[in-house]
């Protein structure tokens, strides 16, 4: 019976060396990560199934108690059993995929045990679909509730279906002798292997998946911090004083050997090893940094030859550049340096990649303020530019707290937060958007604000599909909503909703968002879109004001806002001229100008 574990020890070592390589690999990480899917579901399956056939082949032979091994075994003796882990695959699959999976690993495993033959055969096809429909709705609860099953639970499930098996074998058996003399030798052994087999296979997975939302975590913590302290500089815009700050906190949060920050041209900051030679205000002098301006694409070198630096005691090994947009348009790179080429890693190249987009984005930010401070008309251009720094503050502590909890979520909302940005500047420099964008930026301040208020406020949106095209001022949906968000429920909690309407009414284009709040008291009902009017939500309604200023100024005073409020809620609505092109939309302003 010892010699029978050991031999079985080793087979499951097999399985498990066989996991640990491939949960080493990126693609299978994804795989184990989005496994609720179909295309994860059949990629399992295969792998799986050539686990379930390498098992049945890698068994150990068994004739009257006695072992018989040393063999990759195709076709068994009448008289022969093999002992396997055949069992532990399909348990495994079941618990990972789901029961689709581990069906039709079952199935395949099951029937090709039964090619094999020897004694009772067929009993382990039985043994098989019943091992593989147990073990896949556990997984199936498991895959609901997006996690794994825990190891101790898991070797519980093990040892369970090994007794599925054992007990299949005496009920199905022809020979009840021959039968319970095997299971007598066999059990024990196997359903420790069973049990310790998926225990170790469960860890694996887990432990792997873990690491790396750890790294996640981490990564997103750090892309933070440098976004927040760095963000006073940047949108000071591309300058020698803001890059050399930049690059000094860069350079300190990051430990990379060196960090540099250019425009077009020239060097702006160079701060760490190599600083006597990449000195700013000096032209650029690698053909990596002139090579990334060029194409706008990231670069990456490995040593001294591809950075491309002729000084001959250039201490810099390798290094990673990142192109800086602004409007899609390269505007300098950001430089990390290392002297020793391994630092170079994976890690640091994403860190890096994440930093560029966020530093474009206040590069953006920074331009976006400068050009509104030379806008005339600034009352209605101030909403356009309008970053409000206490929700962008608000927004950063959200998603740093959530770094912790939910690694994956967290990378999410900053990207939503860049898309907010995004549709902030691009609001800044025209009249008028799609609607589809300005219900991305609607979405992206959402995701925002639910991640700070889990379940306090429901969004519906009732969109005619006809309208998806049709132009209209920046921020006018995003204004309403945060409006109704803000000041509708005071501090209610619950039951509280939101409705977006967007329709085509006889060639006027009719937007409305209604609430279910507490209305508008009505001495101030009056003035509200009209002037400065003072809530106890601190508010002051200058949004509403400026929103119906840019109305009036682009469409006339038919498409002011109109307010209707009570007790049981407020609906604001407006009437534009519909129009999907963006030269009639040209003309029409033209004329009312």
């Amino acid at each position: 019976m010892l010699n029978l574990f050991i031999l079985l020890l080793e087979r499951v070592g097999l399985i498990i060396v066989l996991a640990y390589i491939l949960m080493n690999f990126k693609y299978f990480k994804n795989l184990m990560q989005n496994r609720e899917t179909w295309r994860a579901k059949w990629q399992l399956t295969i792998m799986f199934v050539i686990f379930a056939l390498l098992s049945n082949v890698t068994g150990v032979v068994i004739r009257d108690s006695h072992i018989l091994s040393g063999q990759l075994y195709t076709h068994l003796a009448p008289d022969t059993s093999l002992a396997n882990t055949r069992v532990l695959t399909i348990g495994v699959s079941g618990l990972v995929g789901g029961p689709a999976v581990a069906l039709v690993v079952g199935v395949i495993s099951g029937i090709y045990r039964f090619y094999i033959g020897g004694a009772n055969a067929f009993t382990y096809f039985i043994s098989s679909i019943l091992i593989a429909l147990v073990s896949g709705y556990v997984g199936r609860y498991y895959l609901k509730a997006r996690r794994y099953p825990p190891v101790l639970l898991g070797a519980l499930i093990g040892a369970s279906l090994e007794i599925i098996q054992m007990l299949c074998i005496l009920l199905f058996a022809e020979n009840s002798g021959h039968a319970w003399s095997l299971v007598s030798f066999i059990a024990l052994p196997m359903i420790l292997i069973n049990s310790i087999g998926t225990a170790i296979f469960l860890s694996i997975i887990i432990s792997t998946l873990k690491q790396e939302e750890q790294t996640r975590g981490v990564q997103t913590h750090d892309v933070l911090q440098i976004a927040n302290e760095t963000l006073p500089y940047f949108r000071e815009g591309l300058n020698e004083a803001s890059a050399n700050k930049a690059a000094h906190i860069i350079k300190d949060l990051m430990q990379v050997s060196a960090v540099a920050i250019t425009n077009r041209h020239d060097i702006l900051a160079h701060v760490g090893a190599g600083s006597d030679h990449h000195v700013p205000q000096k032209e650029i002098i690698t053909e990596l940094s002139k090579e990334v301006i060029l194409t706008g694409k990231l670069k990456e070198a490995h040593s001294r030859n591809e950075i491309g630096c002729n000084h001959p005691n250039c201490p810099l090994q390798a290094a990673i550049v990142i192109p800086l947009h602004i409007q899609d348009k390269v505007v300098g790179t950001l430089k990390l340096y290392f002297t020793d080429a391994h630092r170079l890693t994976f890690v640091e190249k994403q860190l890096a990649t994440g930093l560029a987009n966020i530093f474009s984005s206040q590069l953006e930010l920074g331009q976006a303020e400068a050009q509104s401070k030379l806008l005339k008309d600034a009352e209605i251009k101030s909403l356009q530019a309008q970053v409000n720094p206490h929700f962008f503050f608000n927004a950063i502590n959200t998603i740093s707290a959530m770094v912790r909890i939910d690694s994956e979520k967290a990378r999410k909302l900053l990207l939503q937060l860049s898309q907010f940005f995004r549709s902030n500047l691009q609001g800044a420099r025209n009249n008028t958007i799609t609607l589809d964008k300005e219900l991305q930026q609607v979405e992206a301040y959402l995701s925002l604000e639910q991640a700070r208020f889990p379940n306090r406020f429901n969004i519906n949106f009732d969109i005619d599909s006809a309208c998806r095209n049709a132009l209209l001022p920046p921020f006018i949906i995003q204004v309403l909503v945060e409006n109704a968000i803000r000041h509708a429920f005071k501090d209610r909690r619950t039951d509280n909703h939101i409705d977006v309407i967007v329709r085509d009414e006889d060639g006027q284009l009719y937007l409305e968002v209604k609430d279910n709040g507490i209305g508008i008291p009505k001495d101030k009902l009056p003035y509200i879109g009209k002037a400065i009017v003072h809530s106890d939500t601190g508010g002051t309604g200058s949004a509403l004001e400026n929103l119906n200023l840019r109305l009036s100024g682009l469409f006339g005073s038919n498409a002011l806002l109109h307010i209707d409020s009570n007790s049981n809620g407020t609906a604001v609505s407006c009437r534009i001229p519909f129009r999907s092109d963006n030269k009639e939309v040209k003309k029409y302003e033209d004329t009312h100008r």
